[in-house]
């Protein structure tokens, strides 16, 4: 049994101070969630007690104990174990190989490959994954990977452990028995802290929240005592109880998109799709239904066949570059993996799609920076400094300059897959406003969500897909939970459901 314990603790990056005073206990068969707003020093707390970062003042306490680790392995030595929200595992090794990495299991002078196997393999078992021990890592998927991830935690024998948004890549199946293993570890002993934005997990599996909020901690009380409503409220010191803004135009008669026939192929099998001037148009299905896969083919990310028609045009697109010059935006769901330059600054990161317009010969950084200064004001992108490394920048901060940088270019039609992924509740109900923003000014949005709330609260009407085709639709007051749960399901035929007239 260990706890682990923050008291008074500080840290500042040079001149800038980002933790103030933080106090926190993670105690033997407890789940401490940890919540705040991108930002509010979430992630550095967690280095400081994995041992990635030391604190500029305070103490880290284990049993009681002062204690400095010089690194993440000696964290790790004493039972610590960080499960990073980016995935640390080498691309290139096989699962087995990454779950015992620096800790290989041997026999006399060689590896003891055929244990390390069974071992994965065991673990991968407890986790519900089916993977095979010998994948490399690089061909599996994201749950599958965040399930690797876990395993090698496990294989640890940890004994406080940090989970670092564990669910973000997760479906709810895969996140219920990520669950289960915490209710389990719990109740061996471990000492557990757990951040999601998904305020709902906090509330089914803490036992004490501590809320922070522009590098301090603003409220710490046994989970029982907060409603999900409080938590939202603490993390960004207003009231967001009504996280989706009211419609405040009509959606018109106009169709601006029509698509026919769209294959993909392996993932997309014939989809029909017609989108209206103004409209919200949320586009729904299980993880593998081909909702991605259906909208990189229709802007020319992936190969397809069919027909699109654009403003009673048909069009044919060979790339996103030319779906851009003809008016349709597309926003991965992978912002840091494709959507940003990490290693880049905001500026280079904000023109790069639409760099002809800031070149006459040679690059007019003059106007880039007026560009950076309308954006950053627009989109209320918060950063230390202007030339800040956008990897630094907090997930939400790095999704407005992502969409900062595709608005630049004035598209009349925006598909936004998984808009707020691993994004705290302040940043989503921005985001959200923006959407409708969009739509009042007559914009057409396509989004695609994991997050059913999410597609409820935002969409004026919602497809369904399953299997690669369009399994149905529903608009207006048919938009329920049920409705589009059923149909991702396939327990219903194709339908239409729409809003009873009045």
């Amino acid at each position: 049994m260990t706890e682990l314990r923050l008291d008074s603790v500080t840290r500042s990056f040079g001149a800038v101070q980002v933790l103030f005073d933080v106090g926190l206990t993670l105690a033997p068969g407890q789940v401490h969630a940890l919540i705040g707003e991108n930002g509010a020093g979430k992630s550095t707390t967690m280095k400081i007690l994995s041992g990635y970062l030391a604190p500029t003042s305070g103490d880290v306490l284990l049993d009681g104990v002062p204690v400095t680790f010089p690194s993440s392995q000696a964290a790790e030595d004493a039972g610590v174990v960080l499960i990073h929200q980016e995935f640390n595992l080498a691309e290139q090794l096989t699962v087995e190989q990454n779950v015992f990495l620096g800790h290989e299991l041997k026999r006399g002078f060689l590896l003891d490959k055929r244990a390390m196997r069974d071992r994965t393999a065991a673990l991968l078992d407890r986790l519900n994954c089916r993977v095979d021990p010998r994948a490399v890592v690089r061909d599996i998927s994201n749950p599958d990977k965040q399930m690797v991830e876990i395993a090698k935690a496990l294989n640890r024998d940890a004994r406080v452990l940090i989970m670092d948004e564990p669910t973000a890549v997760l479906t709810e199946r895969e996140a219920e028995v990520l669950f289960e293993q915490v209710d389990r570890l719990r109740s061996d002993g471990v000492a557990i802290l757990f951040t999601s934005h998904k305020l709902d997990e906090v509330k089914r599996l803490a036992d004490v929240v501590t809320v922070m909020r522009d590098g301090h901690v603003v409220a710490q009380c046994p989970a029982s005592d907060l409603s999900e409503d409080d938590m939202a409220t603490a993390m960004v010191g207003r009231d967001v109880s009504s996280l989706y803004p009211e419609r405040t135009g009509a959606v018109g008669d106009e169709v601006v998109l029509s698509v026919r026939d769209l294959r993909v192929p392996r993932f997309v099998h014939g989809m029909d799709l017609d989108l209206r001037r103004g409209e919200i148009l949320g586009l729904a299905g299980l993880i593998g239904s081909g909702r991605t896969e259906a909208m990189e083919g229709l802007v020319g990310l992936r190969a397809s066949t069919g027909t699109v028609t654009l403003n009673g045009a048909v069009v044919r697109w060979s790339g996103p570059r030319d779906a851009l010059d003809a008016g349709v935006a597309y926003l991965t769901e992978d912002r840091k993996g494709r959507g940003l330059l990490l290693a880049k600054g905001m500026r280079e990161n904000l023109t790069l799609a639409s760099l002809g317009d800031f070149t006459r010969g040679l690059i007019d950084e003059a106007a880039e920076e007026r560009a950076l200064d309308r954006a950053i004001a627009d989109f209320d992108i918060r950063a230390p400094h202007r030339g800040v490394v956008v990897g630094n920048l907090s997930g939400g901060n790095q999704q407005k300059l992502l969409l900062a940088k595709v608005m630049l270019a004035d598209p009349d039609i925006v598909v936004i897959d998984e808009p707020t992924r691993g994004i705290d509740i302040g940043t989503k109900q921005q985001i959200y406003e923006f959407v409708h923003a969009l739509a009042a000014r007559g914009k057409s949005v396509i989004v695609i969500s994991s997050e059913m709330q999410e597609v409820m609260g935002l969409a004026d009407r919602v497809v369904v897909m399953r299997g690669g085709r369009v399994a149905g639709e529903v608009a207006g007051a048919a938009i329920t939970e049920d409705a589009i749960v059923r149909l991702a399901m396939g327990l219903e035929n194709t339908v239409r459901h729409r809003e009873p007239a009045a």
